[in-house]
């Protein structure tokens, strides 16, 4: 399971370092844009970009810790189940 998720982990960290051209802009976000290009200065738009690639992965790392933990948590409660049936039995 550890192999599993670190797999994961690396992917996700290889697909974040992937450039790719991100189209998902409203129609005014696009067309502000387009003008700050071809007036030249490309800062704004590469910050738009930025921050919609921020808002796609927030989502998406806050449910990966929340697995971790929950997975964690369940390891712990598993090791604790098993300790107590042997004391037992």
């Amino acid at each position: 399971m550890f192999r599993r998720l670190r797999t994961c982990f690396f992917l996700v960290i290889a697909l974040m370092f992937v450039n790719a051209s991100v189209f998902a802009q409203c129609a005014m976000c696009r067309g502000a844009m387009e003008s700050t290009v071809s007036a030249g200065e490309t800062s704004m738009a590469s910050n738009l970009n930025l921050g919609i690639l921020y808002l796609f992965f927030a989502p998406y790392t806050l449910v990966c810790v929340i697995a971790y933990l929950w997975y964690r948590s369940s390891k712990k409660n598993v090791k604790k189940a098993k300790g107590i049936s042997t004391i037992a039995g």
